[in-house]
């Protein structure tokens, strides 16, 4: 990889900030230095130098998406145009002109193509970044020589859903050939496929091409289970690649129902679809009302989701966004003895706060449940987990806690390690303070008692008595609640500075920073997004329509404590729950 830089929305320059060719010129100088701060900051030590933008070098270009213009620097010096000439387009309100002689597409297949290295160049040092397996194995070598004789291995990067054909994996073909009827593995799912069609695609056309070979970028079908992020191949038991990582996680959730009850399969297949393109957005059901509850990671990605909703022309009612929380401990708790329904099988749990040092590396994707379970260990033991403990993780939920056996010698605990496992993520999903998904808690397992008899240690037997030990060791631990906060970037007049921090200081928010770029400022800080609702409203009319902002997932914060009592009863009014809180002792009947 090699990163070049697109500054899209020239157009506002000029219509809105009313800035001339010279401040345009000005403003773009700004950009490129402090994308290449960054590179120099983060960028790894033996790229830096090759990371560095040079607008003369074919690696920065500009233009406007919306306008379909865009154009690199270096073309720009060699056809004459001048930033004058943009801004003269667009007062002649012509920019249609630019669209003809310079499209968009043209600027960034040009950096494509000049820039950015062949897969037989970068797979050489890529590879070993993003596999963690065994370099010297002949699937290693064949990745790092990118040699299409050897085994199949891809990695699917982007889905879309074809009405026609179905879902379609699209990604890097590290090594080997993909063809039409080729059985494959997919490693994250568990499950084998089968390759019904390659193709490969052309702008927005797909063509069918039959077979592709290493260091091309297919398009696949056939692979219903396959998502973002899942290794495609076809040697059986091969260690995955790292998978996708993203910033954020969903923070708000709003029901959606068919005003017409006929339109509900359509509008599950719709959800579906958004689900599978979109893995930032996670769909559920709520048990208690049946309504289908779409989450995602702030109200602008909800309101886009609605938007591709209706555009399948369905007519549908939604609610108000809700934000999500979650639930945690700030102690330990346990270990608590609790027993299952029949009374015959019984389990000690014990909870606590995990480890920021270990959340962190969940977080980045150092640590996963589908990892070699030794180079695992090897991880956490130096992250200063107790041996057994880090040879032991036995299941991790979606909401970053994690599961850790550690019994010794328990008879028959084999036979029931799945039921203990559904009865863990059942408990991640739903905590005991408001049934919100539970972060950052470490479980362990610390003994069991498993009748010997298959028909009173079933299913419906040890996942309740898991799940009663997690949540009596939470209550013992002092439960607490997570928000999500949002950081907030503000660009507006410096007379309007007072105006903005007056907005976000009586949103329970704060300010960060605040520097002066021009006659701009540019105003950093932070607030929890409970608090967002009616923010635009409130900043439009505030400043008079001046202000220009973003809000972004920043990171999960205790609730004050002078707050919980009141969050935890709303949530539990809203969901139709008691409202008193569960106390230990009704876990332990």
């Amino acid at each position: 990889m090699r990163p070049v830089l697109f500054v899209n929305k020239i157009d506002r320059l000029i219509r809105e900030l009313k800035l001339s060719g010279g401040e345009i010129e000005h403003r773009l100088i700004k950009i490129i230095q402090d994308f290449n701060r960054l590179v120099e900051l983060y960028g790894p030590s033996e790229f830096k130098d090759q990371w560095l933008i040079d607008p003369f070098k074919g690696s920065v270009a500009l233009g406007s998406a919306k306008d379909r213009w865009g154009i690199t620097l270096s073309a720009a010096a060699k056809s004459g145009l001048k930033f004058s000439d943009i801004v003269s387009a667009y007062e002649q309100n012509a920019p249609e002109g630019l669209s003809r002689d310079f499209p968009v597409h043209s600027a960034v297949l040009d950096m494509v193509v000049d820039r950015f290295p062949s897969p037989l160049v970068a797979q050489k040092y890529r590879v070993p970044r993003l596999w963690r397996g065994d370099m010297d194995s002949d699937v290693g070598q064949a990745m790092l020589n990118c040699d299409p004789q050897g085994p199949a291995v891809f990695v699917a990067s982007h889905m879309r859903v074809d009405p026609q054909a179905g879902v379609v994996a699209t990604g890097r073909l590290f090594s080997g050939t993909t063809m039409s009827g080729q059985d494959v593995f997919l490693i994250n799912a568990g499950v084998k496929g089968r390759i019904q069609q390659v193709g490969l695609y052309m702008g927005l056309h797909r063509e069918i091409v039959g077979s592709l070979g290493a260091g091309n970028i297919p398009a696949l079908l056939g692979l219903g289970s396959a998502r973002a992020g899942e290794t495609i191949t076809a040697v059986e038991g091969l260690s995955p690649f790292e998978t996708i990582k993203y910033v954020s996680e969903p923070v708000m959730t709003l029901a959606v129902e068919p005003k017409h009850p006929r339109d509900l399969p359509e509008l599950v297949n719709v959800m579906k679809r958004l689900s599978i393109e979109d893995p930032n957005l996670k769909i559920s059901i709520d048990e208690q009302t049946g309504e289908y509850l779409l989450s995602g990671m702030g109200q602008l990605h909800l309101e886009v989701a609605l938007t591709f909703i209706k555009e399948a022309k369905l007519d549908v009612a939604s609610s108000n966004p809700i934000v999500i929380y979650r639930e945690t401990v700030l102690d330990k708790g346990g270990p608590i003895v609790t027993r299952s329904p029949n009374g015959h099988n019984k389990v000690s749990i014990e909870v606590s706060p995990l480890e920021p040092e270990v959340m962190r590396m969940i977080v980045e994707g150092k640590v996963s449940e589908f990892m070699d379970t030794r180079e695992r260990a090897r991880i956490l033991r130096e992250a200063g987990w107790d041996p057994d403990d880090a040879k032991n993780l036995m299941a991790m939920s979606e909401s970053r806690s994690v599961f850790v056996d550690a019994t010794k010698g328990v008879q028959r605990l084999e036979q029931v390690s799945g039921s203990i496992r559904i009865g863990f993520a059942e408990a991640m999903a739903e905590g005991v303070l408001a049934r919100e998904p539970v972060r950052g808690l470490k479980v362990r397992l610390m003994d069991a008692t498993v009748h010997e008899d298959p028909a009173h240690h079933g299913p419906g037997q040890m996942i309740p008595a898991v799940k009663r030990g997690i949540y009596a060791a939470m209550l013992i631990g002092r439960t607490a609640m997570l928000e999500p906060i949002l950081r907030i970037d503000v660009r507006v007049p410096m007379e309007q500075v007072g105006v903005v921090t007056r907005i976000i200081n009586g949103l329970r928010g704060k300010i960060s920073s605040v520097d002066q770029k021009g006659h701009l400022a540019y105003v950093v800080g932070e607030l929890p997004a409970a608090e967002s609702f009616g923010l635009s409203e409130l900043m439009r009319s505030s400043t008079s329509g001046r202000a220009f902002w973003d809000t972004s997932f920043l990171r999960w914060e205790t609730v004050p404590s002078s707050l919980l009592p009141t969050v935890v009863s709303r949530i539990r009014s809203r969901k139709g729950l008691p409202p008193e809180v569960p106390k230990v002792s009704d876990f332990l009947e």
